[in-house]
């Protein structure tokens, strides 16, 4: 969900202002997403690598978490959608953590939409400890193939990634869902996150339905 910064900068905004903008992004999207048929939605909400930015905008962040909990886990537990959390829950702070364990337990009878956030997520940190979990329960080379490596995983559940959808012109992976995109199809946008609009959102399903996945094959 690029482009929050930019956005604000545009607007001789601080960058929190962004972040707030793009939150208004969710219900439309989650609305059209379910009016689509999509099953699973993954958004990348905070990065390992985001705790490199300043203090404060950290900060800010972690309030806009509480307050998005707050507001709109009511709202996707009304529509039917499951809420889970991806990625490392150490060194979170301990009120996000309540918020996320409270969000999942709440939404976890809902069946209509799987909403994955990632959260302190990368993709080479899921799989790192991914294979210390296999270490420690002490398998055997011979024992691990894909499918055991993905049971390690932070949600096993989770089918691979048809659709990546990236904002604001960007044109690279960064760090997400490594072992997942492995096959996906990418739709990138020059639209900054906090103007990206169900509109855009179903063309970028569109996109996707009118391609030919052969995945290696002829």
């Amino acid at each position: 969900m690029d482009g929050n910064g930019r956005w604000a900068q545009r607007r001789w905004l601080p960058r929190a202002a962004g972040h707030r903008a793009g939150i208004g992004v969710l219900t439309p999207l989650l609305e059209t997403a379910g009016e689509a048929g999509v099953e699973t939605l993954t958004l990348y909400a905070f990065s390992t690598e985001n705790w490199a930015r300043p203090e404060q905008e950290v900060s800010t962040l972690m309030k806009l978490f509480l307050e998005t909990a707050r507001e709109k886990v009511p709202e996707l537990n009304e529509r039917g959608a499951r809420l889970r959390f991806l990625g490392r829950r150490e060194g979170l702070p301990a009120s996000v953590l309540e918020a996320l364990t409270e969000a999942e337990e709440r939404t976890a009878a809902n069946d209509r939409l799987d909403v994955y956030i990632a959260l302190n997520y990368g993709g080479r940190s899921e799989i790192v400890d991914a294979a210390r979990r296999i270490a420690a329960d002490g398998l055997a080379p011979e024992e691990v193939d894909e499918a055991t490596f993905a049971s390690y995983l932070y949600a096993p559940e989770v089918p691979e990634v048809d659709l990546v959808i990236r904002t604001s012109g960007e044109l690279r992976v960064s760090n997400f869902l490594l072992w997942q995109i492995a096959y996906a199809e990418f739709y990138v946008t020059e639209t900054l996150w906090p103007d990206f609009s169900a509109e855009e959102f179903v063309h970028a399903l569109e996109s996707y339905a009118s391609r030919s996945r052969r995945r290696g094959g002829v």
